[in-house]
């Protein structure tokens, strides 16, 4: 007799691994935070462009005349007019025109800006006025007129002459007749009218030196750096400022460089020589000259004694 066996028990399955929960620690990250991308982006872009505006603006040099903005260029023209007006050199003053470009017929183009800048505050100022007055005059001796002709009164272009005439004499008369005829008299001749010149602006004060620093750059070396200002500390362009020394002489002028002011001049000074600055007839020299002998910079770099020259007017 056979004895029947219990059935085998299935084969049990592998049980299925837990899976983890998902909780806020194991949730799948991004690649790429976009938010943070941007935010990144904008503190990058604003601390640039502080750092550019703000901390180490970029100084402009080295300009050429044809790339100042045209304000520059009128206040530029202005200045070399005065130039011209005082040393009388017109080749220089059309060389200077020709270098700004002012197209095909650039004394035109003086009367014009002399147009535009009497229409503004610029002419408010004695210096601005001068300017303007020095425009015209250059584009008037060339056959040119702008604007500037009838918006600037006539006593400020000119100066004013006043008549002064005697008083009318009043008639004599005839003595009553003697022995000895006399002569009929007539009426008492007017004397010539007397002419007198008032001129419309007073004359130029005198100016002093109100200051003298020397500084030591390795960026600027033995340069003498001028400024002319009036009462207030503004700029005087078309100034003439003279350099000597022990064997030649330099006049250049203010104004010529826009970009550091209508009231800037420079000179480059030679090493190891002295100069003598002044204003010719409008100011007197330092008592000590000036010296492009050798320095050293705060960082220890060795350079030319520079010097920075203000000139303000006599009180």
């Amino acid at each position: 007799m056979t004895s029947s066996l219990p059935p085998a028990p299935p084969p049990s399955l592998p049980e299925a691994p837990e899976l983890p929960r998902r909780t806020r620690y194991r949730r799948p990250r991004r690649s790429i935070s976009w938010i943070a991308l941007f935010i990144g982006l904008l503190l990058g872009v604003g601390g640039g462009l502080y750092y550019a505006w703000e901390i180490a603006p970029v100084e402009e040099t080295d300009t050429a005349p044809y790339q100042l903005r045209d304000e520059d260029k009128a206040q530029y023209v202005a200045a070399a007019m005065l130039r011209y007006k005082y040393d009388g050199d017109l080749d220089r003053a059309i060389n200077t025109l020709v270098e700004l470009n002012l197209g095909a017929d650039p004394i035109q183009a003086v009367a014009d800006m002399a147009c535009n800048l009497a229409r503004t505050d610029y002419i408010d100022s004695n210096a601005g006025l001068n300017g303007v007055l020095a425009m015209m005059n250059f584009y008037r001796l060339q056959g040119r007129s702008g604007c500037a002709d009838q918006i600037i009164p006539a006593p400020a272009q000119d100066a004013l002459v006043i008549t002064l005439v005697a008083p009318t004499p009043t008639a004599t008369l005839p003595p009553p007749p003697t022995k000895t005829p006399t002569p009929p008299s007539a009426f008492v001749v007017s004397p010539t009218p007397t002419i007198l010149v008032v001129p419309t602006t007073p004359p130029q004060r005198d100016f002093v030196i109100a200051s003298i620093r020397d500084f030591c750059d390795s960026e600027i070396e033995g340069v003498i750096e001028v400024f002319v200002q009036d009462f207030n500390g503004d700029g005087i362009p078309g100034q003439a400022v003279r350099v000597r020394w022990d064997d030649g002489s330099n006049i250049f002028y203010t104004g010529l460089k826009p970009e550091r002011g209508p009231a800037y001049a420079d000179f480059q000074m030679t090493p190891n020589r002295a100069y003598i600055i002044d204003m010719p007839g409008r100011a007197n020299p330092p008592a000590n000259p000036l010296v492009a002998d050798t320095c050293f910079t705060e960082e220890g770099i060795e350079s030319l004694r520079s010097y920075r020259v203000v000139f303000r007017p006599a009180n």
